[in-house]
């Protein structure tokens, strides 16, 4: 199958770079540009896109929430959001987390690391840069960063739904936090891939997670995971 991407950046020159690079492969096409926020949502809706490349700073409605709007449509739940940053520790990374996005990467990525992420984004199997994600948000909330109010999350809710895992599906949740892949985990619990993908997708219903992304923002914010800061 192809995969279909859709562009937002305000920057036309860049976006025209991002096209002969997806379109190149033969396994991915552009099917629509943006640029800006609002736009993007609409071209989501009408293209259904299976991966959105989404710039965080955009005039008018920004890439945030851009993508607080893709992800609370139902209608567009399988659409996954790749965040683009210009900066490695960016809170705006971390709320786009929480709003829902798959992961981000740096415009300065080499071009198979994006080609990578899109197929990664939309298989839907792990977060893009598992350790560069954790780290970010470990330094955020390190620095004293909070829940975003405008997300509607706060301890009492985080202590409720973790309390509905099991002590397997806890324990599949840390090592998600930790950047591990299934193959990962499943090697260390010693049980099977299949296993441990059922633990990750009961976790993630339990938890109101739409993918692995949020997992890892859950188990830091919870207090699951503690923050490392080296």
């Amino acid at each position: 199958m192809t995969i279909r991407v859709l562009l937002a950046d305000d920057q036309a020159l860049l976006r025209s770079a991002f096209k002969v690079l997806v379109d190149s492969e033969p396994d991915m096409e552009v099917v629509a540009e943006a640029a800006d926020g609002a736009e993007a949502v609409a071209l989501a809706r009408s293209t259904r896109a299976d991966v959105v490349l989404m710039d965080i700073r955009m005039p008018g409605t920004d890439g945030l929430a851009a993508t607080r709007m893709i992800t609370a449509d139902p209608e567009l739940s399988a659409v996954r959001i790749v965040m683009l940053t210009t900066f490695e520790v960016d809170e705006y990374v971390v709320q786009s987390l929480r709003a829902g996005a798959s992961g981000f990467l740096g415009k300065g990525a080499e071009p198979e690391e994006l080609l990578n992420a899109i197929r990664i984004a939309a298989a839907g199997e792990a977060l893009l840069s598992p350790v560069a994600t954790k780290g970010l948000i470990a330094k955020f909330l390190a620095q004293g960063g909070s829940s975003d109010p405008e997300d509607g999350r706060d301890a009492p809710s985080y202590s409720e739904r973790l309390g509905a895992l099991t002590t397997r599906e806890r324990e599949v949740l840390v090592l998600v936090a930790g950047g591990h892949s299934n193959d990962e985990i499943a090697e260390r619990l010693e049980v099977s891939p299949l296993t441990v993908k059922t633990h990750v997708n009961r976790t993630m219903a339990k938890l109101g997670a739409r993918d692995r992304a949020q997992l890892v923002v859950t188990a830091y914010e919870s207090g699951l995971v503690r923050p490392r800061v080296e």
